[in-house]
């Protein structure tokens, strides 16, 4: 037998044979993890009385009247309210029932939550830098906002 394993070995190694390759398997070492965090947009000024629905203000809204801009930042980002809804209001003595009305009448369409709820507080503020005409009954616009009850920052959008 063993002038067999001698030939074996022999036809093994003559130059017309290729060599035979060993194919190990191995799994290749653990590579770390690279997280990426999205870096949210700075934040943008825009004039308060241009603000869209979906806008969210990383300040509350002014008081003040002589503020005319405000930092809008990514609703990803802590904010301090979120616009939810414009709609056209006219300028008479009932100005705070009906822009009141008119917010509660947006807010469950966006939040997909009853007013009242308890997570949100409305507030909203008054554009009624407009066209004063008999051609137009409701010259202003009230932009209606969201805010945290306690006046904190909100850190995702309420839009539901």
């Amino acid at each position: 037998m063993l002038p067999a394993a001698g030939m074996l070995l022999g036809a093994g190694c003559t130059a017309s044979t290729p060599p035979t390759s060993v194919t190990t398997s191995t799994s290749p070492a653990p590579q770390p993890r690279s997280s990426t965090v999205a870096v949210p947009p700075a934040p943008r000024s825009v004039a308060w009385f241009d603000l869209d629905v979906g806008d969210c203000l990383a300040d509350p809204p002014p008081t003040d009247p002589n503020v005319v801009t405000v930092a809008v930042v990514d609703c990803t980002s802590p904010h301090r309210a979120e616009v939810y809804r414009r709609a056209p209001l006219a300028v008479n003595a009932a100005v705070v029932s009906v822009a009141t009305r008119k917010c509660n009448e947006g807010f469950t369409a966006y939040t997909g939550e009853p007013v009242g709820n308890g997570r949100f507080a409305i507030t909203y503020l008054i554009d009624s830098n407009q066209n004063r005409t008999a051609s137009d009954p409701e010259p202003s616009t009230v932009i209606c906002l969201l805010q945290a009850p306690d006046g904190g920052p909100l850190t995702t959008s309420a839009r539901r």
